[in-house]
């Protein structure tokens, strides 16, 4: 339906009886009403919680059509500026927050495209962002900066500061089962950079889960490597495979499969192990949420069966905060010198500041009572994402929760694509399981969501499953 413009004794401008918005500018129609929309929300003139007419009041009133409005509500609930439920109307949000009143030549530049926003963030690799440990964080940065030699702020060592590696050699036997030693752990700015550099010392061909981060792929092929799949099933990865593809390395996440869940069976561990003896390859260990289990008692890594042939990756992204570009490889003795080469004769990636100050963090106690609490933070939201969908939607298999920071929704065939679309259209950021199958993966798809329960602040969470099961299909 195309737009009613307005009579020529009407002002350039159209104006709204209800809302007062103003249609003026550059652009279209829509883009007009976004940006009224939008400057009326900052302003403070739309408080959260109003309720915005409905489509065919604000069009008549704006003069203009029904459809142009339709369409300028569902992209502000994108963005998370709005929020829309059947039978309850749109509504400003709650998170959009009033802001002063720009200047001219900042409103000027607002009016280029913005960069999209969320309602609510169900993406399975977020943490909760607003628990950061700021105050026992500032205490570990002063004792450890006043305590740091002088060396310290000088040229860096490229495996990283020895306090740092000192600390992580004691915490990852204690609580991971990890063998290593200080001269065999290299710090890096977080996993992506860990596996950036073993991308380019490893050669050839390297295994990885069916199911997995496309990113962590690309990784490894942007190093010029060649992936094949390995099939995910319950019980994780079939490892028994891996003497059939012809990779010199594989990548496996043991303690709770990404995105699947569920830890790797212990026979599968061996015959990783085993496998690696037998043809001189490396097992890559992504310890992904090794620290937050629920309903099982930890499982170790599987580093501590054969520190030579295994390495172990970790990052403080999910403990602690991605925002910290900390991560780390316990390496076999036999890659240290190669991993250092590709890192650099420098360190020129992680601050010293954050590493002797995740030294102190870990060394006087304050890492293991963060993710004590965030263990018992995370459980009740798990908890709770499982009693709603039971109560809401009790047509939708959940699994994938015994451990980790995300479920998996198992969703009817055929539906996950517009389960997918009708969420974006109501402010949620989230995937389906889709999105991280290998594209050469011979196993049959999967449908379902990828729930991560990590992001979401308690005080929005209520919010954001009651988003969530409006988005979900019907029963059949």
């Amino acid at each position: 339906m195309a737009d009613r413009g307005v009579s020529s004794g009407e002002a350039e401008a159209s104006v709204g009886t209800d809302l007062h918005l103003e249609l003026s500018g550059r652009g279209s129609r829509r883009e007009q009403l976004m940006l009224a929309l939008r400057e009326a929300i900052t302003s403070g003139r739309l408080a959260p919680g109003t309720r915005l007419p409905p489509y065919r009041t604000l069009a008549v009133d704006l003069g203009i059509a029904r459809n142009t409005v339709g369409e300028a509500y569902a992209e502000l609930v994108a963005e998370g500026w709005l929020t829309a439920r059947q039978g309850s109307g749109t509504h400003v949000a709650s998170r959009a927050t009033p802001l002063p009143t720009p200047a001219a030549g900042d409103r000027a530049r607002r009016s280029a495209p913005e960069a999209r926003q969320v309602a609510y963030d169900f993406m399975p690799t977020s943490p909760d962002a607003s628990a950061f440990p700021r105050s026992a964080w500032l205490r570990s940065a002063r004792r450890a900066l006043n305590d740091a030699p002088g060396d310290a702020f000088g040229v860096g060592d490229p495996r990283g500061r020895v306090e740092l590696r000192t600390a992580l050699t004691e915490y990852l036997a204690r609580a991971r089962g990890v063998r290593t030693a200080p001269h065999r752990i290299v710090v890096c700015a977080g996993f992506a950079h860990a596996l950036r550099i073993l991308g380019e010392v490893l050669e050839d061909t390297v295994a990885v889960e069916s199911y997995g981060l496309a990113f962590h792929r690309s990784l490894l092929t942007g190093a010029g490597l060649r992936t094949v799949p390995l099939t995910v099933d319950a019980d994780g990865a079939r490892t028994a495979e891996l003497g059939a593809v012809g990779a010199g390395a594989v990548l496996l996440t043991p303690a709770h499969q990404f995105p699947t869940g569920g830890p790797l069976r212990p026979e599968r561990r061996t015959a990783a192990v085993d496998w690696a003896r037998a043809t001189g390859a490396v097992v890559l260990e992504d310890d992904y949420d090794g620290e937050f289990r629920y309903d099982r008692e930890p499982v170790g890594a599987v580093q501590g069966l054969d520190p030579d042939r295994v390495v172990y990756l970790g990052s403080t992204s999910k403990s602690l905060s991605p925002a910290l570009r900390l991560g780390w490889l316990a390496l076999p003795e036999s890659l240290v010198d190669d991993v250092l080469a590709v890192k650099g004769v420098r360190e020129m990636w992680t601050g010293v500041g954050d590493q002797l100050t995740l030294a102190d963090f870990l060394a006087c106690g304050a890492y293991d009572r963060h993710v004590r609490l965030m263990r018992r933070t995370y459980r009740r939201r798990r908890d709770r994402l499982v009693a709603v969908l039971a109560e809401r939607a009790p047509h939708i298999g959940v699994g994938g929760i015994a451990a980790g920071l995300h479920a998996v929704l198992d969703l009817p065939p055929g539906t996950e694509r517009d389960t997918v679309r009708a969420a974006g259209r109501l402010g949620l950021a989230l995937e389906g399981l889709g999105a991280f199958r290998h594209p050469d993966s011979a196993m049959e798809p999967r449908e379902g969501l990828v729930i991560g329960f990590g992001a979401p602040p308690d005080h929005a969470f209520n919010g954001a499953l009651q988003a969530l099961c409006t988005a979900l299909p019907p029963a059949p």
